[in-house]
C-alpha cells in the first residue's frame, strides 16, 4: 500500500503553479534576456545612463521574457491578445504620440522661462512662424 504525503504533494503543486517552475522548465534564452534587461536596468537608474531610453528598454525586454507571458497569441481573426494585443491597440488609436507629448511636457524645465519672462515673446514668435509656415504649405496647390 502506498501512502501519498500530502504537504510534499503540496508543495509540488504549489512550485509547479508559479513563475518560478516555467523559469527551469523554460529555455535558457529568456533567463539570458531577463539578466541583459535587468542590467540595463541598473545602468539607466543607478548610472543615471541615457535613463529615458533604457528604462522603457528594459521594461519591455522584462515583461517579453517573463515565463507564461504569451506575448504573441493571434486569434484567426487576426486579433492579438496578451501584451502584443495592447501595444497594438496603442498604435491603433494613436494614444502613443499623445503620451509622448505628455511625457515631454511634463519633463520640461520653466526655470529659464521663470527667470526672464521676456523669453516668452520668443517662444511665441516660433509659434507664430510655424502657423504662418502651415498657413503657407496649404495655400499652394499641389497635385
Amino acid at each position: 500500500m502506498f501512502l501519498t504525503n500530502p504537504v510534499g504533494e503540496f508543495f509540488s503543486d504549489f512550485f509547479q503553479n508559479t513563475g518560478i517552475y516555467q523559469f527551469f522548465t523554460g529555455s535558457w534564452q529568456n533567463l539570458i534576456m531577463i539578466l541583459i534587461a535587468l542590467l540595463l536596468l541598473f545602468l539607466a537608474i543607478f548610472k543615471k545612463a541615457e535613463p529615458y531610453l533604457l528604462i522603457p528598454i528594459s521594461v519591455g525586454m522584462l515583461l517579453a521574457n517573463l515565463p507564461g507571458s504569451d506575448i504573441f497569441i493571434k486569434h484567426n481573426d487576426g486579433t492579438y491578445e496578451g501584451l502584443l494585443g495592447v501595444l497594438y491597440m496603442g498604435v491603433k488609436y494613436d494614444i502613443y504620440p499623445c503620451l509622448i507629448f505628455l511625457g515631454i511636457g511634463a519633463t520640461t524645465d520653466f526655470g529659464p522661462l521663470i527667470s526672464r519672462p521676456s523669453t516668452m515673446i520668443l517662444g511665441a514668435a516660433a509659434q507664430i512662424g510655424i502657423f504662418l509656415t502651415f498657413l503657407l504649405a496649404m495655400s499652394i496647390p499641389y497635385p
